[in-house]
């Protein structure tokens, strides 16, 4: 992958097998500082195993990865210090408060005793928690603790954060503030390595995903370049009656038909030459469509495209 920004995590050539088993065959990655990059994959595609080593729990047989300009096997401790984990399941002590767990978390970075309730005000605040800063966790609503959790993890001031489903069980609305608050990080130079069975997450936050299937990445890209490489983009004509349609039917040729809705349905790539096409080839048959939509793949058809797996088995992260 081709980028101007300096690689905040880079792999070559990663290898991990258990015992007979190859878990990753050969992988490369590249994402780029201050961005958000998504790994998505069936179950036993080896992303789990990609972040344990890239966050320094696993080791690994072959490869050269950097986390942080920090090389993952001859500098453990300092990639260490330069990351922040955050897993799918608040891990917060409930018999604490939050600043308590919050304190907890400064003196395991080994951070002084002002700086730590410094430090934990500033993200109490940050992550709109002050109000409820010295009640029991037993209060905290699950967005309340989610936030908690990823706090935890902006401690010590990371660079690189993997967040691990983080809004798993979060109602609509507190999924969409763990989205902005996601984006408020990159835009302040955190990178973040998301993992998520959400693909309309994945969606909506990655600058570019990679697909891992087998323990070899299968296609990588930003959300939109991997629809485009997935066939069953179309746009729907809607006219006003069926003499409209027949001749519409006729100026476009092979097109599917539903003489009921009066609609034709018409294959495009989904992109901006595609319609204007379409609505020349109409007008120059002064047919007038009575509305149009256009229809593109999602990252559900990406999946499934690449991976070959039906619904019931796109278990993404696990």
């Amino acid at each position: 992958m081709t980028t101007t920004r300096t690689p905040a995590i880079s792999i070559t050539g990663l290898r991990k097998s258990f015992g007979d088993k190859v878990v990753l065959d050969g992988v490369d990655l590249a994402v780029p500082e201050g961005t958000i990059f998504s790994l998505l994959g069936p179950n036993g595609a080896g992303k789990t195993t990609t972040v344990h080593i890239l966050s320094t729990l696993l080791p690994f047989d072959a490869g050269d990865i950097r986390v942080a300009g920090r090389d993952v096997r001859r500098e453990p401790d300092a990639v260490r210090a330069a990351i922040g984990v955050t897993g799918q399941f608040a891990a917060v002590d409930r018999f604490l408060t939050g600043e308590e767990n919050l304190l907890l978390m400064a003196r395991l970075h080994h951070l002084g005793r002002g700086e730590g309730r410094r430090r934990a005000g500033e993200l109490l605040e940050r992550f709109d928690l002050t109000d409820a800063a010295r009640k029991p966790l037993a209060t905290y609503s699950g967005g309340m603790r989610r936030k908690l959790d990823l706090a935890m993890g902006l401690m010590g001031r990371p660079s690189v954060v993997f967040l691990d489903e983080p809004t798993t069980g979060l109602d609509p609305r507190s999924r969409r503030t763990m989205w902005d608050i996601v984006r408020d990080l990159v835009a302040a130079g955190v990178t973040i390595f998301l993992t998520t069975q959400d693909l309309e997450e994945a969606d909506e936050l990655a600058d570019r995903i990679a697909v891992l299937d087998h323990g070899t990445v299968i296609a990588d890209g930003t959300p939109d370049e991997l629809k485009r490489l997935v066939p069953g983009g179309h746009i729907s004509v809607r006219f006003a009656d069926v003499a409209e349609l027949d001749a519409a039917a006729r100026a476009l040729g092979a097109v599917s038909r539903d003489d009921e809705a009066l609609t034709l349905q018409v294959r495009s790539e989904g992109d901006l030459r595609s319609l204007r096409a379409l609505l020349d080839r109409m007008d120059a048959a002064a047919v007038e469509p009575e509305g149009l939509q256009v229809h593109t793949p999602d990252l559900d058809d990406v999946f499934l495209a690449f991976t070959g797996r039906t619904d019931n088995e796109k278990e993404l992260v696990r």
